[in-house]
């Protein structure tokens, strides 16, 4: 091998091995929040099911899928763990009726940014949080509906290719 393909080759480990690694901390913290697992549930004694959904700064819920037992009270905080505005990437929960297509709604929904994006002549929405942006968090308690599938979504613009889910009450 060469003298120059040595440096170069040198430069390269050189340069892949710098960085901040605070830097590298944090991208792990966050690919640790993304990849949580893909259902959660923990009910506490009184009958309240408490979920932590968190959104990002690349649209994406940590929960795919979400369990509760029918009758139980749902106590559900949305934390926004991007860093972006809610004007730029604002996310929301919104839990929707079945058979609600998913695609008609939040195409209605993109004219609706007065009303957090949810169209306020829908009647589709059976319960949903405000927009939140970057850092924030809100939390909404509701009664689980009667036992079924349900579809849950982020109504924002753009945001339901990814941001969705099932809502499964047993």
């Amino acid at each position: 091998m060469k003298l120059y393909q040595i440096a170069f080759l040198f430069s390269l480990l050189v340069l892949s091995s710098c960085g901040n690694p605070k830097d590298s901390k944090k991208e792990d913290k966050q690919s640790i929040k993304i990849n949580q697992p893909v259902e959660e549930k923990s009910t506490s004694q009184d009958g309240v099911t408490e979920i932590i959904l968190t959104g990002n700064d690349q649209m994406r819920f940590n929960l795919k899928e979400i369990k509760v037992d029918a009758g139980d009270k749902v106590k559900l905080t949305l934390k926004h763990i991007g860093q972006l505005d809610v004007k730029v990437m604002g996310h929301n929960f919104v839990l929707l009726k079945p058979e609600t297509n998913i695609n008609k709604f939040a195409t209605k929904a993109v004219d609706a940014k007065d009303n957090d994006y949810i169209p306020q002549e829908s009647n589709a929405v059976i319960v949903h949080t405000k927009m939140i942006g970057g850092g924030e968090q809100t939390t909404i308690t509701f009664d689980a509906p009667e036992k079924g599938v349900y579809d849950f979504i982020c109504s924002f613009p753009g945001h339901v290719a990814l941001m969705q889910g099932k809502f499964i009450v047993e």
